[in-house]
C-alpha cells in the first residue's frame, strides 16, 4: 500500500522536464496541506497540554475551520505531490492521492474517529453541526 500511495513520489523523480508553473502549483499546495497539518497538530497539543480543556472540544484556530485540520494537510500534500508527478508526465500516478484520499475519508481517518468521540465528548455534537468534516470552510450558525 505504501508503494501505491507514494507513485506520484516515483513519478516525479524520474521525469526530465524543468520546473515550470504546473510544479509550483503542486509545491503551493504541498506547503497548504503542510501548514494545516503542522499548525494543526501544534494547535491541538497546546490544548491538550491546558488542564483545564480536559472533555472539551478543540473548536479554534483551524480547528474552527475544520473538524480534522491534520487530516486536510495529509490530503493536500499527497495532491500536492500529484500535481507536481503530472508535470513530470506521470498521470497514471493518480492512484496514490486517491488511494489516500479514500483512507483519510472513509476507512482510517474521519470515519474511524468520528464513530465514537461524541460518545467521550458531549460538545462534539454541536461543534459538529457548525464545523465542516474535512473542507474548510466558515464556521456554521
Amino acid at each position: 500500500m505504501a508503494w501505491t500511495i507514494s507513485l506520484p513520489l516515483l513519478g516525479a523523480v524520474v521525469g526530465d522536464g524543468a520546473l515550470g508553473a504546473i510544479d509550483m502549483a503542486g509545491v503551493a499546495l504541498w506547503v497548504v496541506g503542510f501548514y494545516f497539518e503542522a499548525v494543526g497538530d501544534w494547535q491541538l497539543a497546546r490544548f491538550k497540554a491546558d488542564d483545564a480543556n480536559r472533555g472539551r472540544v478543540m473548536d479554534r484556530g483551524l480547528w474552527g475551520l475544520t473538524r480534522h485540520p491534520n487530516y486536510f494537510g495529509e490530503f493536500c500534500m499527497w495532491w500536492g505531490l500529484y500535481v507536481i508527478a503530472v508535470a513530470a508526465g506521470a498521470w497514471w500516478s493518480i492512484v496514490g492521492p486517491m488511494l489516500m484520499s479514500f483512507l483519510l475519508l472513509r476507512v482510517s481517518g474521519v470515519t474511524l474517529l468520528e464513530n465514537d468521540i461524541g460518545d467521550r465528548r458531549p460538545e462534539y455534537a454541536e461543534y459538529r453541526r457548525r464545523t465542516n468534516a474535512f473542507f474548510p470552510g466558515l464556521p456554521g450558525r
